[in-house]
């Protein structure tokens, strides 16, 4: 019997892991850094990043409300933050069918544009010929502005909804295409060279190598088209809210506007701005869930 042989009982390291040198040292001497503190579920040292914010928006907002009460500036010209708060609580039902509209438009350019940038970036990646071929269009399509092209798409597509979509895919697609063919492109060559000595298949080392390498790069083209998808459904919401024909918050803005009625067009620029917000967030929280173990961005330094 061989006596490489762990025997029983004997604990095996994991594959990867290295083990402590043997140096004779008592293992408790060796320095042990205690746990962080946590607060409320959350770890200290990320307190500091949300109350800081917090307290810098909080007095802005008081700021706001002192000028606006001082100097008296009437409700049609500049509302208060807590008229703006009892405007959003009375029109909520309203407000709130509105959100829900934007925000179907924007998850839904989000989705295609996720869909359709990454196809196109690992079919680009693949074939140099089709990359060079098509690419120049995505960057025709990504600097024209979509509210010069917004009124055509609607009047072509003939329905509200679908154009709508299209306009926002257009404003997101750009960002997770570009970005993700940069990280397909940025898998180390002595690996890409290893894979190829191992015959590995193009697919192979696309799903083994490439795509784990370009997906830092696509998550962060996701957080910049979460944005711009939102910025996208509420400009063209706009287009087609001057003939009436939408339901958005961006037609709630231009109906206020028409009828003077400014807290309720501040409620909407709030709820708009807290949308963007939240899709920061949530784009972000994935990011993180998807890189904390692996990546340098997101792997915790240990001091």
């Amino acid at each position: 019997m061989s006596s490489d042989l762990p025997l029983a009982g004997q604990v095996i390291a994991p594959l990867g892991a290295v083990e402590p040198p043997h140096d004779g040292t008592d293992a408790s001497a060796r320095p042990v850094y205690p746990a962080e503190r946590r607060v409320l579920g959350l770890a200290a040292s990320t307190w500091p990043g949300i109350l800081a914010p917090l307290a810098i928006g909080i007095l802005m907002l008081a700021g706001w409300e002192a000028v606006v009460r001082i100097r008296e500036i009437p409700p049609y010209i500049l509302p208060g933050p807590l008229l703006v708060a009892q405007t959003l609580v009375a029109d909520w039902p309203t407000l709130a069918g509105s959100l829900l509209v934007t925000l179907r438009i924007t998850l839904a350019a989000l989705v295609a544009a996720v869909t359709v940038g990454v196809a196109l970036a690992i079919l680009f990646t693949q074939s140099k010929w089709l990359e060079k071929s098509l690419f120049p269009y995505a960057v025709i399509l990504q600097v024209t502005p979509v509210v010069a092209i917004a009124p055509l798409i609607i009047i072509w597509v003939n329905d509200v909804t679908l154009s709508l979509l299209v306009c926002a895919w257009i404003v997101a697609f750009f960002p997770v295409l570009s970005n993700t063919i940069l990280g397909l492109n940025s898998a180390d060559h002595n690996l890409v060279t290893l894979f190829q000595l191992y015959r590995a298949g193009r697919w192979q080392t696309l799903r083994h190598l490439r795509l784990p390498a370009a997906l830092p790069y696509f998550l962060g083209g996701l957080k910049i088209s979460g944005g711009l998808a939102l910025i996208g459904a509420v400009v063209a919401e706009f287009v087609a809210g001057t003939g009436g024909s939408a339901s958005g918050l961006a037609y709630r803005i231009l109906e206020s506007g028409y009828q003077l009625r400014i807290p309720r067009m501040f409620a909407a620029l709030f709820l708009i701005s807290a949308s963007g917000i939240a899709i920061f967030v949530l784009t972000s929280w994935i990011a993180h869930l998807l890189l904390r173990r692996w990546h340098e961005s997101a792997v915790r330094r240990e001091l």
